[in-house]
């Protein structure tokens, strides 16, 4: 609860008690006493918030005020009092709110309204619109507003943030857009269900600094009448259905900062239209249908990006090595397209490259030593044909958190210098040409979320000291911002609390100074657990953690050690040469999720305390030689059918088909079986005995049959018989007498 005295402080203007943990009604405490508030702000805790706001009715110098992410709580139906207040900044987000605030009828001067990620339903409240004439921003994005659009009947020259993203919004795209907001600078307008062209009168509303639309139903071409927006410097249209190519009038008559056409259906060549944007800072023109060559390109002083991102597209031909030249270059994404040919090495001029992303192409040669120079952070180099050993490519890169190497080519020993990067988070080595042993140094990776070294033919043993691994949840996501601008954008950031009470009275709110968009890139990684091969991105990817060995060739007993890998989610050593018992602290992986130690020599019995792992789905010891009892059908094992363990020849009880009162005991077995140091298997005596009495009389009838049929050998048969009787004979008389 806040403390009582804070209502003593009658004289308080602004305050902020925001992001904490406090609780109690917000109606009944010391906040009712504040009456000279003007920035009130107590966001992000645990109040409960009556829908009304009557508790502050009389503040009437209250100028701010911010309330996200509380507890809503209902109100009898009451008659409220005229607020005495006249906000300029109102945010409400994340309040389950089914409808804006009644008193917000009675506010005039209202700047910025965020009514975001409520349940608010019905029409676009245009009322809000012709009471504040005043009003800047509007934030209505994720809440449940549907119908078509229906803008305000009158102009309003201060509008330039407009948000109504994810809704259920439907129908065209208002037509009079540009002519009841024509100062626009931000329109969002993504995630809706939006369909028909980009109206026309788009290109009237000549001061639009941001559009975006994604994730709608637009269909058609991109008007050339967008080039008519002489000041559109940010143009998202991505996740739409928009066809056909990039219109020339809109590269040529925009000074573009940002252009993102990610996820449609465009095409033809794209370069070098491109090579125009000489302010270009974002180019976001993945998931399309763009073909062709990048030519070359003799200066890139003009075109001088932070960010590419090209990927899943059909462009061909070499990588352009004038990329290498792009000095403020941040992050680079080419994959999944058709490029050929050796690895640049002009790509280790990219001193401020922080992302990099060329797999699935057909790249093939070393590569460069020279990137070991490069403070890079995501490496992404998967699905091509790259040969040779991994030397020190990136030994140097102490900032290195993923480095994604797999299906490659790649030959040697895994270098121990990987164990110096110290932040590395996921190494995929798979499906190479990898020998030697795993490196021990491997173990001082101690941010190590993700390690895949399968499909090689790494031997010897398992370290032990992979303990280290902690596998604790990642403190990053999977979105690598690049580029923060002035203007007001996707998201709004207000520090009002550091402003003092001159500067709210005198410039207010300044959307041009505290609002800021961060352009994002997603990457995503592969991985194979449950049996299945997964893609791993966003917050999923934070939380994901795994160890992958299998398809090796290693020996030796599973380090008990293993076991206190307690955060762990998948865990696959199968397919190798790993022999003795599975170890009981194996009990201790409470997290797992998936454990697969089939196709290998372990012997002795499944330790039974592995039902305690509750959260197993997957789990095999097939085609060992495990014996025994197999665990108590409870739990999680009570799910795990035959298959899990198959092909151990003295595994009894369900679900196999195998009774354990019927096997004999194992001092019995012994006798009966005797374990092949060659060839790693046990022989059943029993069938030996049988296969050599079998064989013995298939001889004896052929010889039987062969006298019978020829005449020849049978003469032959008797004289080597009578042969032998003789000299057996006489040997015997030399011997005895």
């Amino acid at each position: 609860m806040l403390p009582s005295c804070l209502g003593n402080l009658s004289y308080l203007q602004v305050l902020d008690v925001s992001s904490n943990h406090f609780i109690g009604n917000i109606a009944t405490g010391p906040l009712t006493n504040l009456k000279s508030l003007e920035y009130l702000s107590f966001s992000n805790n645990n109040f409960q918030v009556p829908i009304s706001f009557s508790m502050f009715a009389n503040h009437s110098k209250l100028k701010v005020l911010i309330g996200d992410a509380n507890n809503l709580v209902p109100e009898p139906f009451l008659q409220t009092p005229t607020p005495k207040f006249q906000l300029i900044f109102l945010s409400l987000s994340y309040l389950a709110l089914k409808e804006p605030p009644y008193f917000l009828h009675h506010q005039n001067i209202l700047r910025v309204v965020d009514f975001s990620h409520n349940n608010i339903t019905g029409g676009l409240p245009s009322w809000l619109f012709m009471n504040n004439t005043a009003l800047e921003g509007l934030y209505l994005g994720y809440n449940c507003i549907s119908g078509p659009l229906q803008l305000p009947t009158q102009r309003h020259f201060n509008i330039a943030i407009l948000d109504v993203s994810s809704n259920s919004l439907l129908g065209n795209l208002p037509i009079n857009m540009s002519s009841v907001f024509p100062h626009l600078k931000t329109l969002i307008m993504s995630k809706n269900s939006f369909q028909g062209q980009i109206p026309i009168s788009f290109g009237d509303m000549k001061s639009l600094e941001s559009l975006s639309l994604p994730n709608n139903l637009i269909s058609g071409n991109i008007p050339d009448s967008f080039g008519r927006l002489s000041s559109l410097i940010y143009l998202d249209l991505s996740n739409n259905q928009l066809s056909g190519g990039i219109p020339k009038l809109l590269v040529l008559g925009c000074p573009l900062y940002v252009l993102r056409l990610s996820n449609n259906n465009l095409e033809g060549q794209v370069f070098p239209l491109l090579f125009n944007l000489t302010g270009l800072l974002v180019l976001k023109i993945d998931a399309n249908n763009f073909v062709g060559e990048i030519p070359v390109f003799s200066s890139t002083n003009s075109f001088n990006p932070q960010t590419i991102d090209m990927s899943n597209n059909h462009i061909s031909g070499k990588l352009p090595r004038w990329m290498g030249n792009i000095s403020n270059l941040e992050g680079l994404s080419l994959a999944k397209n058709h490029f050929k040919g050796p690895f640049p090495v002009e790509f280790c001029g990219l001193h401020n490259l922080v992302f990099l992303d060329l797999s699935d192409n057909y790249l093939f040669g070393f590569i460069p030593e020279c990137f070991n120079s490069i403070p890079i952070e995501y490496v992404h180099l998967s699905n091509n044909r790259l040969t040779g050993p991994l030397t020190k490519a990136f030994s140097n890169c102490s900032s290195l958190e993923t480095l994604d190497l797999t299906r490659n080519n790649l030959i040697g020993i895994i270098p121990g210098w990987i164990g110096s990067l110290p932040l590395l988070s996921i190494l995929l080595l798979k499906a190479n040409r990898f020998e030697g042993e795993i490196p021990i140094q491997l173990c001082q990776l101690n941010k190590l979320k993700m390690m895949d070294l399968s499909q090689n033919n790494l031997s010897g043993s398992i370290p032990s000291c992979l303990t280290n691994f902690t596998f604790e949840a990642l403190g990053y996501s999977n979105k690598i911002s690049y580029w923060t601008i002035g203007f007001g954008g996707l998201e709004m950031i207000f520090s009002l609390v550091e402003m003092s009470r001159k500067k709210l009275a005198e410039d207010g709110i300044d959307l041009a100074k505290y609002g800021y968009e961060v352009i994002e890139m997603e990457y995503w990684v592969e991985f194979t657990t449950k049996s299945m091969s997964y893609v791993y991105n966003g917050s999923i990817l934070r939380y994901m953690s795994g160890i992958d060995l299998s398809c090796n060739c290693l020996t030796g007993r599973i380090p008990f050690e293993i076991g206190y890998l307690n955060e762990i989610h998948a865990l696959n050593m199968s397919h190798n040469k790993l022999t003795g018992p599975i170890p009981t602290t194996f009990s201790n992986l409470k997290q797992i999720e998936s454990l697969d130690l089939s196709y290998n020599n372990l012997n002795g019995r499944i330790p039974p305390q592995l039902t305690e792992l509750n959260t197993l789905a997957v789990f095999s010891v097939a085609y060992n030689n495990l014996s025994g009892p197999t665990p108590d059908q409870k739990a999680q094992f009570g799910t795990f059918d035959e298959s899990s363990y198959e092909g151990n020849p003295f595994l009894c009880g369900a679900p196999l088909q195998i009774n354990c009162t019927k096997i004999e005991s194992p001092s019995v077995l012994t006798n009966v079986y005797y374990y092949d140091k060659e060839n790693n298997g046990l022989i059943d005596m029993s069938v030996f005995y049988w296969s050599f009495v079998v064989t013995y009389v298939v001889v004896l009838m052929a010889i039987a049959a062969i006298l019978h049929i020829s005449p020849y050998w049978r003469r032959a048969w008797f004289y080597f018989i009578e042969v032998c009787i003789t000299s057996c004979y006489y040997f015997v008389l030399d011997k005895f007498c």
